[in-house]
């Protein structure tokens, strides 16, 4: 039976003293959480999404997907060289996740859409988060995290662009939960 439980790390990378690499390990767990979470998510869309715009936004979310794929394996990377163990079982991001699952099956796309606009802003005002923690002890990890986040920020462009009107409000903006964004932005 193998062991899925965090390990303390008696290692890190040098110039870092062993508690700041185990720290910034927990905080990259919670974004390869999150980036595991996320690439399932678009995912789901990518097969749920109906309606006249299917086309472009199912074709708009597989490159969405596979680079947070390449994003969940650079932050587990990262863990590992940190001298952690990267945990990515789906049992791990249920029951670390603070987060509620995503909440809307097969629906028109403007409705996807709105609901990850919610998602997208979620996730990269976690990113911010862990990049200003992290940046005090960890530079290359606060860089990381920099590039990702950049990446995060135009995919939610991509998504924002369909529920902006020509005076720049979005449809979504007040939304509070997946389900009143989906609504709103149909």
């Amino acid at each position: 039976m193998t062991d899925t439980t965090q390990k303390t790390a008696s290692y890190t990378v040098p110039g870092m003293d062993v508690a700041d690499g185990a720290h910034v390990a927990e905080v990259l767990q919670d974004r390869l959480n999150a980036l595991n979470d996320l690439h399932l998510t678009l995912k789901h869309v990518h097969w749920n999404v109906v309606g006249p715009n299917f086309i472009s936004v199912h074709e708009m979310l597989d490159p969405q997907v596979e680079a947070v794929r390449g994003f969940a394996d650079d932050v587990a990377e990262r863990i590992a060289t940190l001298g952690s163990s990267a945990l990515g079982t789906p049992g791990t991001i249920v029951s670390q996740r603070k987060w509620d699952d995503y909440s809307i099956g097969r629906a028109p796309a403007i409705e996807h859409l709105g609901a990850l606009d919610l998602v997208y802003t979620g996730v990269i005002s976690d990113y911010r988060a862990a990049i200003e923690e992290v940046g005090k002890v960890d530079p290359v990890t606060e860089d990381l995290l920099i590039g990702h986040s950049g990446q995060l920020e135009l995919f939610h462009w991509f998504v924002r662009a369909h529920l902006e009107n020509a005076g720049g409000q979005l449809s979504t903006a007040g939304a509070g939960s997946e389900k009143e964004a989906a609504r709103d932005a149909s």
